[in-house]
């Protein structure tokens, strides 16, 4: 769905990349020494970096996966706002000042600033590097999603694109290029989006009565507990039959219906009002095919066919009443917005996947769903409101995981040394605060109204925001799109850079004793990010079907579980010993990676078995593995305390 080719979006877009990679290597020449290119000399204002701090943080995960959850699960995508804001208030009454006074390059610095132990080099080092590629992974997919429709590539061309971009910027100047890149992106960013919000708000909302999608066949209502009946009687009208519910159609959320031998099914599903009355919609199937999607078994068409008719997926949402029987609302306010919605009736899609033996169909349906149900949580995180105890823990696991993990990123803990002294480090932090927070408020309202504008189709959830932006105006949405993969770019440049500083600094000179020189240990990071962008490539391409904040979840876990416990307990407990760290990391590093790749979550969609097989108990690991790796540094520290002295 609106995946059309723009000439000028592909210009602004160009134009866009090509500044970025400019200002890197112009900036190239400043980053000379080891504490130019990690730490840009401590040089960076203090109000550069705080906003610098937002554009590193509003990463693929923000502007994109949370704008798509927004749009196609309500209230439930804007929770992980709150969570990543709330992580902020750890960071910076934590961890910030401390930061700045312990470290000198990366975050095994400051880990290690009163033992000088080489094991904690280690596993510091690894766990950079672990968490890092982790970050990477929803990076390098926001990059692949973008990339589809704005130049008309594959998947895997956007991927391989921002992967050589990035090394570039990472190759050419370090830390001075990432945060002067990063600065300009967050403040693009904040500015654009108020744009768009503006514009959202003085479209207003549309109604779309049912008899105005001709795409969309129904059949009802009927009374409850017979409605078999009255169906067979108004089919007979239409010389219609009813299919047999066998293997894969073996449920009743599903009618297929035919008109012949030679005519494909069609599919209803079965949807019951409060008042216990049945309605059939004409539902879609949706299958791939050597590589090409196929609706209702025809290949997916972004122009209409011979036939008149464009055979591609309908939209994730759109309106169908609106409060008083209004059919426009014309300019609408900031709270008006969320009221008239609350009051509005939508129609919603969903997606079923249906198996059965060997075979498998996903089938899109829509259901009308009331405003207000789709502002209250529950509509993702079913946790909330169904009684399954694992649907809990595991919403709650994610919840402490982003309230942990923002203050363990290794590429936010590495901006902390770009800035003069304690108090800078703090003033930035609260910039930054303030930048992503007032982002986030602006999120709320591109999500819904990516949701009610028809702009995105149900397989789309990566791509609100630039859809969004590209059924207001053409030209917003080649700066959108340009803006996100800059910011695809921005956040994936700190992330190298991290993993290049673990691998130079702490793995190679520090633990592996290896003599370098100031240019020497530039150059093995340098080395190390062409090595590192690579195997974000790779993973990119392999974890392409997850939404990327649902990926980052995971990130923040493992950041959470290896590096927190550490870090906290340095600052407020002396009876912390080497051996504790060193078990903390790699206890909390360790069981958080293992969870994850023995939950459901990565049996279904990552190696493709069935997730009932998997032998976690829900896929977010943060509610078990942080609290073990407080309790190992704390158990290990004790035991070996008294050696220690």
């Amino acid at each position: 769905m609106n995946h059309e080719q723009s000439f000028g979006a592909i210009a602004v877009f160009a134009a866009f990349v090509a500044f970025t990679l400019g200002l890197s290597f112009y900036l190239g020449g400043k980053a000379k020494s080891a504490k130019g290119y990690f730490a840009a000399e401590g040089e960076i204002p203090w109000f550069i970096n705080g906003v610098a701090f937002a554009g590193d943080y509003l990463s693929a995960a923000s502007f994109l996966g949370i704008c798509g959850m927004i749009a196609f699960f309500g209230y439930d995508g804007f929770l992980y706002s709150i969570g990543y804001l709330a992580g902020w208030v750890v960071a910076l009454f934590v961890v910030a000042e401390p930061m700045k006074r312990l470290g000198k390059f990366t975050f095994a610095d400051a880990l290690d600033s009163t033992f000088q132990s080489r094991g904690i080099k280690l596993v510091a080092g690894i766990s950079t590097l672990a968490v890092s590629v982790f970050y990477l992974i929803p990076q390098m997919v926001g990059a692949g999603v973008l990339v589809e429709p704005l130049l008309g590539l594959p998947h895997y061309v956007g991927v391989i694109m921002v992967g050589a971009a990035v090394i570039l910027i990472v190759v050419t100047a370090g830390m001075v290029s990432t945060t002067w890149v990063q600065f300009l992106k967050g403040g693009l960013l904040v500015v654009f989006s108020t744009v768009m919000v503006g514009m959202v708000l003085m479209r207003g909302f549309t109604a779309t009565p049912i008899e105005d999608m001709p795409e969309l066949a129904v059949l009802g209502p009927y009374s409850g507990g017979s409605y078999e009946t009255e169906l067979a009687a108004e089919l007979e009208k239409h010389s219609l039959t009813v299919l047999p519910a066998t293997g894969l159609w073996d449920t009743p959320d599903f009618v297929r219906l035919s008109a012949g031998p030679d005519a494909a099914p069609l599919v209803y599903s079965v949807s019951m009002s409060a008042s216990g009355a049945i309605t059939l919609f004409e539902a879609q199937t949706v299958e791939m095919v050597d590589g090409k999607k196929f609706v209702n078994g025809r290949e997916q068409e972004n122009v209409a066919g011979e036939d008149g008719v464009r055979h591609d997926l309908r939209p994730v949402g759109r309106i169908l009443k609106l409060p008083d029987g209004e059919t426009s609302t014309g300019p609408i306010g900031p709270l008006k917005f969320f009221s008239t919605l609350q009051q509005s009736t939508m129609m919603i899609s969903s997606k079923k996947t249906l198996k059965f033996e060997t075979d498998t169909i996903d089938v899109y349906f829509e259901t009308p769903t009331l405003g207000s149900k789709l502002l209250l949580p529950g509509q993702y995180f079913t946790g909330i409101r169904t009684k399954l105890f694992s649907d809990k823990l595991n919403f709650l696991s994610l919840m402490l995981a982003l309230f942990c993990g923002t203050a363990s990123l290794p590429h936010i803990l590495i901006r902390y040394y770009t800035v003069k002294d304690e108090s800078s480090a703090r003033k930035s932090t609260i910039v930054g605060i303030g930048t992503i927070g007032f982002f986030y408020v602006l999120s709320l309202y591109i999500g819904l109204g990516a949701m009610t504008s028809g702009a995105l189709d149900v397989t789309n959830n990566n791509m609100a925001a630039p859809l969004l932006a590209r059924s207001l105006a053409e030209w917003l949405f080649a700066v959108i799109s340009a803006i996100a993969f800059t910011t695809v770019l921005g956040t994936v440049s700190g992330l190298i850079l991290a993993s290049a500083g673990a691998v130079a600094h702490d793995l190679l000179k520090e633990f592996g004793q290896m003599e370098f020189n100031d240019s020497e240990q530039v150059r093995v990071a340098k080395i190390s990010s062409v090595v590192v962008g690579v195997v974000a490539i790779v993973l990119g391409i392999v974890f392409k079907e997850f939404n990327v904040t649902y990926l980052v979840g995971w990130a923040f876990s493992v950041a959470a579980s290896a590096n927190l416990p550490s870090l906290v307990m340095l600052l407020f407990w002396k009876g912390v010993t080497k051996q504790g760290v060193i078990a903390a990391v790699t206890v909390g590093m360790t069981t958080s990676l293992g969870w994850i790749l023995l939950s459901a979550d990565t049996f279904s969609k990552v190696y493709k078995i069935d997730p009932e097989l998997a032998i976690t108990p829900f896929s977010q690991p943060g509610l078990v593995t942080i609290p073990l790796g407080f309790l190992t540094l704390i158990v290990v520290s004790l035991l070996t305390k008294k050696r220690a002295e």
